[in-house]
């Protein structure tokens, strides 16, 4: 007798495990570089957040009678981990990291019965739980430790992280006010501001934070730091649409929309920069490669990935623009998620032998 089996019959070897494993490869040349930056904060950050989302997962399998290995090898709780602490400030509070991880293991993942039930990307669940709850502390972002007089070390940074301040007695607020001119305040922030009070773009470069990253975008300077990560995320993303690991019409919709957006937003506005610049800002490459390209919460069809993705890029331009929040790439998946079903039921491929209604 032959053993019955369900399709389908073939595999790919594209398992959980390796998938998961391959985009944080792709993400440690990032990792570097917010490291080389910002500071050894993120380190920290991502190893407090992987413990414990490790102990969650296990905690939350064990009740549910599910074999704890299985569920913790396929590292996609690992992921997620690693997600939220590369989003949050570097030299956050612990308890911030800690609650964000509990949201996204527990409210983001488990509530809905584990991956691939969750409707909602679980990392941006916990990172936008933090931001709405903890806006202090989820926007005391340091300059670039190369502008710093006093840049903290690695124990610095567990102290800042634990304790509030450096093994020399300085406070966050007061490493980032060591300089004239240097603020907490990233480059989204920068321009938004601006933008509020009609200050020309020219003036913003004034600030330290600004540099000549690339020759031909004289207009505004990229903000240190930020485009060089964009630029790995980038880099990253590339490499795991040629592994096919990600599949390229989301990030393609989703800088081609906001490629298309800010272009108009800076033609009709004297306060707006450039398209490039809101490309290699915030977290938009992050976010095109790594977090809107979630199998589980975004689009199946093919033409559902392209509208995914147009509707994330459009959702990221409109907050930026109008909104009360500098980068709008968690609240912009979070609410496109919700259409995901929508989009799927009217992009279904069509099935050999039928008509369409």
């Amino acid at each position: 007798m032959f053993k019955m089996m369900s399709s389908p019959h073939t595999h790919s070897g594209k398992l959980t495990a390796r998938i998961m494993l391959w985009v944080a490869l792709a993400m440690l040349p990032a990792l570097g570089a917010q490291v080389y930056y910002f500071g050894f904060g993120v380190l920290i950050q991502s190893l407090l957040a992987i413990s414990l989302a490790l102990v969650l997962e296990f905690m939350v399998t064990r009740l549910r009678k599910k074999p704890n290995l299985f569920y913790i090898s396929d590292f996609s709780v690992v992921l997620t981990a690693l997600m939220l602490a590369m989003a949050i400030p570097p030299y956050a509070p612990y308890w911030v990291i800690l609650i964000g991880t509990f949201c996204a293991v527990i409210l983001g993942k488990h509530v809905y019965g584990g991956l691939g039930q969750n409707l909602f990307n679980p990392a941006m669940v916990g990172y936008v739980v933090l931001l709405i709850s903890f806006p202090v502390q989820m926007t005391a972002w340091l300059p670039p430790v190369a502008l710093l007089n006093e840049p903290p070390s690695l124990q610095d940074a567990y102290q800042l992280i634990f304790h509030g301040i450096t093994t020399d007695g300085f406070s966050l607020h007061q490493l980032a006010n060591s300089i004239d001119g240097i603020t907490q305040a990233t480059p989204l922030d920068s321009v938004k501001t601006a933008s509020k009070i009609n200050m020309a773009i020219s003036e913003i470069n004034q600030s330290p934070i600004f540099v000549e990253v690339m020759p031909f975008e004289s207009e505004l300077n990229l903000g240190l730091g930020w485009a060089q990560i964009n630029l790995f995320f980038l880099l990253g993303g590339v490499f795991l649409i040629w592994k096919k690991i990600i599949h390229w019409q989301i990030p393609t919709a989703f800088l081609a929309t906001m490629l298309l957006v800010s272009g108009i937003h800076w033609l009709t506005s004297s306060y707006a920069p450039s398209p490039l610049w809101q490309w290699f800002s915030g977290a938009t490459m992050f976010g095109a490669f790594y977090i809107a390209t979630d199998p589980v919460t975004s689009s199946i069809t093919p033409k559902g990935k392209l509208i995914f993705g147009a509707i994330v890029g459009l959702l990221v331009c409109l907050i930026r623009f109008n909104g009360n929040y500098p980068d709008g790439v968690a609240f912009a998946v979070l609410l496109a998620n919700i259409c995901v079903p929508l989009i799927d039921h009217y992009t279904r491929p069509r099935v050999a032998g039928y008509k369409r209604k």
